[in-house]
């Protein structure tokens, strides 16, 4: 395949969703790559190409109109974004923002020099989904396209690093599991959205426990290391009771307890760690310790109940196997 056909299946792959003009001054000379995953009604698209143009006229709207949203979060270089009639936005990395299909807009992009690469290269990852997924009314989020998010904090900062979480394990995904998580990815979107609208009222109720759930997961994973995490800090974090939240997480994960949840993924990881044979000098309290259980014979009885061995024996066992493999 030639260069100039490397840009036009490029441009053939973005326009399956993201219907739009597309130029590029590297044309002749075009090396991109892109990742895409169905989940379910959502695609998301992982790409990293030379600086280029996407531009969507009234007149193609007019043509066609698949009435979807479309959310991209920058990973490198930048982005400008002319929205509508009045409004121009730039964007740099770690930046989100999102469009509609039935409104016209021109995005151009400017390259970044990445790690190991001599050339310019924008990265994005985003989602493509059907507006009619999203359960908030449309012209309340008029206002709200077009226009730059941080990916750092809040709501916003929680979606950006599920995008990038489900690129990473895009491989490992099995086909029963994409559609649910396009359901999560677009509860996410809408629990960002009502926050930013702060209209947490009009936001479904299932969609909105849904989206606590998944904030309250994230927040324990980030702070396992730390002893005293509670569930009253858990719940202060979310401006929620302990009551409300041993509901929701009951509710939503099939009966098991917040601290069923925390001790499991806690053992998980230690019992990762216990097999890194560049970990093989860190003592046994020392690998409990690291995920938040810092008293050994605490550390010892749970592991052995969640997994017939002690951490030792554990150890040992995996460590043998690895050597005689």
């Amino acid at each position: 395949m030639s260069e100039k056909e490397r840009f036009d299946c490029w441009r053939e792959l973005i326009g399956r969703t993201r219907a739009s003009e597309v130029t590029s001054a590297h044309a002749d000379d075009f090396k991109a790559e892109m990742r895409r995953l169905e989940l379910g009604p959502v695609t998301l698209l992982r790409t990293s190409f030379p600086p280029a143009r996407f531009w969507r006229t009234e007149r193609m709207v007019r043509q066609s109109d698949p009435e979807v949203y479309h959310l991209t979060l920058l990973l490198d270089g930048g982005l400008t974004l002319m929205h509508g009639a009045d409004r121009t936005a730039t964007f740099g990395p770690g930046d989100l923002h999102m469009v509609h299909s039935s409104q016209p807009f021109d995005l151009r992009s400017f390259g970044a020099r990445t790690a190991g690469r001599e050339d310019l290269r924008v990265e994005a990852v985003g989602i493509d989904f059907p507006a009619s997924l999203l359960p908030l009314p449309p012209h309340r989020l008029r206002d709200l396209l077009g226009r730059g998010f941080s990916g750092r904090e809040g709501t916003c900062a929680l979606l950006s690093d599920f995008l990038v979480g489900l690129d990473r394990q895009a491989a490992t995904l099995g086909s029963a599991e994409a559609p649910r998580l396009g359901s999560v990815v677009v509860d996410l979107v809408a629990a960002w959205l009502t926050r930013e609208l702060d209209a947490e009222a009009a936001m479904p109720d299932d969609a909105r426990r849904r989206a606590m759930m998944q904030s309250i997961r994230a927040f324990i994973r980030r702070n396992l290391h730390d002893p005293e995490l509670s569930l009253p800090t858990i719940a202060a974090a979310h401006h929620i009771s302990v009551s409300y939240l041993h509901r929701v997480f009951t509710q939503q994960s099939r009966g098991e307890t917040v601290a069923a949840w925390m001790r499991r993924e806690r053992l998980e990881k230690a019992r990762h760690d216990l097999t890194n044979p560049a970990l093989c000098g860190m003592s046994i309290h020392a690998v409990g310790a690291r995920w938040g259980i810092p008293r050994a014979s605490d550390f010892s009885r749970a592991f052995r109940a969640a997994y017939g061995l002690s951490p030792s024996e554990h150890r040992h066992q995996a460590l043998s196997e690895q050597a005689g493999g």
